[in-house]
């Protein structure tokens, strides 16, 4: 009957789950979004070693650095000389590599190489031990080593954005090609290989420029932000951490009490800190979700409230013939539900089909839809038309059925 009712009024039907159709739509989209990056986030921290420590002076993360942040001192290379010191009674810390970070003002790094350019590098001052670290790979040629690191070589290793736009189509013979860069002459001693994973189809690394961390010293004197990634021994994260921390604490000068004048993170932290952004972005869907969806049930209570205007006579007549209250309202109830049952059924194919566009479309923008956010997205439009159907299926229930049987 419910269905009949339904099919009968297919338009005002259509009409009526509108809202709700766009508040599924709306959840079901962004949530497969939201739950893609997190899926590339986790992988690309798993690539990059999920053992792996991060100390550097800045709080790292999103957003800029306070006043209280500006003014503390950049960490040393010493520093990293005495974690590993400390560590070797403990046996928790296997590497530590501090890196200076891109270079910015003072430091022209635009790579030219035969009227070519490459004006988006990211210039590192790195130590061997980074490839470890890191699970770095090289697609040809070889890492920077500890000569030029202590002969202060001009060498580096790009990734492979410099490689495809200084050396299109010669891939496999870029390693011992002599570029430009900052006025001097540098050596092309290896390319880094592309990761797997990747922020929308990109990753740090794929425009790195990297140099022994001497040559930049002496090349970039005015930079002096170094980032020490730590790893830790297999299963000794938590104690590497505490034993990182406390050398930087000691050396750094912070007493008993107080807050460190540094940040050191593991990868869940980093993972942690993704979650609070992706979790407040969700949150804003899921209000505008429930917009939609309040609009749907306000368009359901309103036409059932016509419906039961329209049948009074069938109500009437089913009364007459022994329907209890409780018969009544469960027919209206189950009108409602079906209704917006099918309203989650449209929902949630045509957020399917958006989804699946969308990684067509945008290959780099990931879109995975878990089933639980399909079961959630049907269950709460079912559960609309049962909230916003209870007072029709009341009302109906109520009728006087001598008044409905007159009612003309």
């Amino acid at each position: 009957m419910a269905m009949e009712s339904i099919l009968s009024h297919k338009f005002r039907s259509f009409l009526t789950i509108l809202g709700i159709v766009v508040g599924v739509i709306t959840a079901i989209v962004v949530a497969s979004i939201l739950l893609g990056l997190r899926q590339n986030i986790v992988a690309m921290i798993e690539e990059y070693g999920t053992n792996n420590i991060y100390a550097f002076h800045l709080t790292t993360g999103f957003g800029p650095p306070n006043r209280e942040e500006r003014a503390r001192k950049p960490l040393t290379e010493t520093d990293a000389d005495a974690i590993m010191r400390q560590s070797e009674a403990i046996e928790d810390i296997a590497l530590v590599a501090p890196s200076i970070g891109s270079f910015g003002d003072g430091f022209d790094d635009n790579l030219i190489y035969e009227g070519r350019n490459y004006r988006w590098a990211g210039t590192d001052g790195v130590t061997p031990n980074l490839l470890p670290i890191s699970n770095l790979a090289l697609s040809e040629g070889r890492f920077i080593t500890e000569n030029d690191n202590a002969q202060r070589r001009n060498v580096i290793v790009i990734g492979v954005n410099a490689a495809e736009a200084l050396f299109p189509g010669k891939e496999g013979e870029i390693a011992g090609k002599m570029v430009r860069m900052n006025g001097m002459t540098w050596e092309v001693i290896g390319v880094l290989q592309k990761r797997k994973a990747g922020f929308f189809g990109e990753n740090e690394e794929d425009r790195k420029v990297m140099m022994p961390i001497r040559t930049a010293r002496k090349v970039a004197p005015q930079r002096d932000y170094i980032l020490h990634i730590i790893k830790a021994k297999s299963g000794n994260i938590q104690t590497a951490v505490e034993d990182a921390e406390a050398v930087l604490r000691q050396r750094r000068g912070v007493k008993f009490g107080e807050e460190n004048n540094f940040d050191i993170k593991t990868a869940d932290a980093f993972i942690k800190q993704f979650d609070s952004v992706i979790g407040g972005i969700g949150l804003a869907a899921i209000a505008i979700s429930c917009l939609g969806l309040l609009v749907g049930g306000i368009g359901v209570m309103n036409i059932m409230l016509v419906s039961v205007t329209e049948r009074t006579k069938e109500i009437g007549i089913r009364k007459a013939i022994g329907a209890t209250r409780a018969a009544i309202v469960l027919q209206f109830l189950l009108e409602a539900m079906t209704l917006t049952f099918f309203g989650g059924i449209i929902g949630v194919t045509v957020a399917v089909g958006i989804a699946q566009l969308i990684m067509l479309v945008f290959p780099f923008l990931p879109a995975s839809i878990a089933l639980w956010s399909i079961g959630l997205a049907l269950t709460v439009s079912i559960l609309v038309g049962l909230i916003f159907g209870v007072l029709p299926a009341r009302r109906a229930a109520r009728l006087d059925p001598i008044e409905c049987l007159r009612y003309e």
